[in-house]
Parts: structure tokens; C-alpha cells; sequence
């Protein structure tokens, strides 16, 4: 199942959103003379760059396959979610950089001007993560688009305490120090993002899918007597493929049996490109039947 088509409109709403709130935040950044307000500046411009290739990313993968490329261009939106991880750490590394040279430099910064445009910063990221919210779960692509405007709205919401703490304090190394914390709760939340998108460009079995479970399910169909071969790999964010060698010795089950394991296999394993090979001489050596095998 592929990102639904109200994914567009989305990714429309929230890079039209994010690019004009980026100049804003920049121009009022410089102005307010605050680290924690350029570097969320920076942070969603990066994001807007996020944004688009998770779009692209979302329109391919609905392409039609073709001669060429015979499963479609599906594995573009693995690639993209890829993409938006690494980016997504690249630029949380390069402010917390800066926050730490601010750390011991710190500057006075224009308090109440950070605030009004942090405060305007949640309510436009949060929109945009709420607008992505109802996919997150079901494709990686859009869980990376999702987790980019969820990060914004925390850095923004940071930005307004740290913005409030030194009103009242006067402590200037709260807007950096701010910074950091940020940092280390956007790279303990994109971690997993990093994880399952290595995972799925690797060819490895998606997270949420048990082999073991799938094997014996496999192995306790009627008339099997062993399972080998078995591959589960990830044609996209959101749709998963499996191949397998099924040995019966009673002869082909049939179309039947064969659609029937496909259809569950997609609704237990959510495995919905299913391909099963039948072989019925047990004495036959099949020259993938070892697990090292590939």
C-alpha cells in the first residue's frame, strides 16, 4: 500500500509553510541576535529540502513498473527516508557544534522577539506533523517527514522556554544550552528512522516482521514438509515482498493453496508481494536449500 494520494497535498501545505516561516525566522534570528532562532532556522530550511524529496520520493513510488525496472520505483521512497535520517542528523550535529561555541560565548539576545516567532514556529510544525500524523506508522517515508516537523515543534518549543528563562533570569547560556538539549532528543527520536531505513535499503527483513514467526507459519501449511529459501525483504516504505522454496511431497496443492498462503501471509505479516516455488521430490537437492545459501 503506498502513500495515499492526500499525502500530496501534505507535502504541499507544509514546504509552502516551512520555506516562508524559514525566511522569517532567519531575518528575526539575526535581528534578535539568537543561536537557538538561526539554528532552527537552518534546521527547517533543511527540512523544506526533506520535504520535497519525500514528496518526489512518494510520487515515484506510485510510478507503473516497466521493462527495466520491474518492481516500480517503490524502493525510491526507502532511499528518501534514508536521506531524511542522515540529513536530519547532519544538521542537529552542525548546531549543536555552534551551540557549544555559543556555550562559552554566550551573547544577550532580543528575549520576547524569540519567543513571538518560536511560538509561531510550533503552531506551523505542528500543523505540518499533524498532517502526516495518520501515516507514520504504515510507511517509512512518511514517518521521516512526520518525525522532521515533530523535531521542529520541539525545537521551537524550546526555543520559547529558553526565550522565558532568560527574561526572568538573565542567563545567556540558556539559549545554547537550550540548543543541546534539543539536539539530544532529536537524535535519540531519529535513531530509529536511521535504523529501519539502513535495514530496508540492505535488503534485511522490515522491523515488525518476525522470519522465525513467518517460517512457521510457512512450515505448518498442509502438505509442507520443509521451508527453505526464505527471503523478506522491503520493496518500499510501505510494501514488503517474500519469496520461499515450500517442499510437498503429495504433489502441487494448487492455485488455491497458493493464493490462499498469500492472503495470509499479507494479513498476518503484512507480506503483500508474495512468491512461492513448489517442489515435490524431497530426494532432490535443491541448490538453495542450505540457509547460507542466498
Amino acid at each position: 500500500m503506498h502513500a495515499p494520494d492526500e499525502f500530496g497535498r501534505a507535502f504541499a501545505i507544509g514546504i509552502s509553510l516551512n520555506l516562508g516561516f524559514v525566511v522569517i525566522e532567519f531575518i528575526f534570528g539575526v535581528l534578535a541576535n539568537s543561536m537557538a532562532l538561526v539554528a532552527d532556522a537552518g534546521h527547517n530550511l533543511s527540512d523544506v529540502l526533506c520535504l520535497a524529496i519525500a514528496w518526489v520520493a512518494s510520487i515515484l513510488a506510485r510510478r507503473p513498473p516497466t521493462s527495466r525496472f520491474t518492481y516500480g520505483l517503490g524502493g525510491s521512497s526507502i532511499l528518501a527516508a534514508l536521506f531524511n535520517a542522515v540529513f536530519l542528523l547532519v544538521a542537529v550535529g552542525a548546531i549543536g557544534w555552534e551551540a557549544i561555541l555559543r556555550l562559552f560565548q554566550p551573547e544577550p539576545v532580543a528575549e520576547v522577539t524569540v519567543m513571538v516567532v518560536a511560538a509561531v514556529g510550533i503552531a506551523i510544525n505542528g500543523l505540518t506533523a499533524w498532517l502526516f500524523a495518520s501515516g507514520r506508522r504504515s510507511d517509512l517515508n512518511i514517518r521521516g517527514a512526520y518525525l522532521h516537523m515533530a523535531a521542529d515543534a520541539a525545537v521551537s518549543a524550546g526555543v520559547v522556554v529558553a526565550g522565558l528563562a532568560i527574561l526572568l533570569t538573565g542567563w545567556l547560556w540558556l539559549d545554547p544550552l537550550t540548543s543541546l538539549v534539543i539536539v539530544a532528543v532529536i537524535v535519540w527520536g531519529t535513531w530509529s528512522l536511521l535504523r529501519d531505513s539502513l535495514t530496508m535499503s540492505v535488503s534485511g527483513v522490515p522491523a515488525g516482521i518476525d522470519p522465525q514467526a513467518v517460517r512457521r507459519y510457512l512450515e505448518g501449511c498442509r502438505g509442507v514438509c520443509a521451508v527453505h529459501d526464505l527471503h523478506i525483504w522491503s520493496m518500499s516504505t510501505s510494501d514488503n515482498a517474500l519469496t520461499a522454496h515450500l517442499v510437498l511431497p503429495d504433489g502441487h496443492p494448487g492455485d488455491e493453496f497458493l493464493m490462499s498462503v498469500a492472503a495470509e501471509l499479507r494479513q498476518k505479516f503484512g507480506i503483500g508481494h508474495t512468491t512461492l516455488q513448489i517442489e515435490i521430490n524431497v530426494e532432490t537437492a535443491c541448490r538453495l536449500a542450505p540457509d547460507h545459501v542466498v
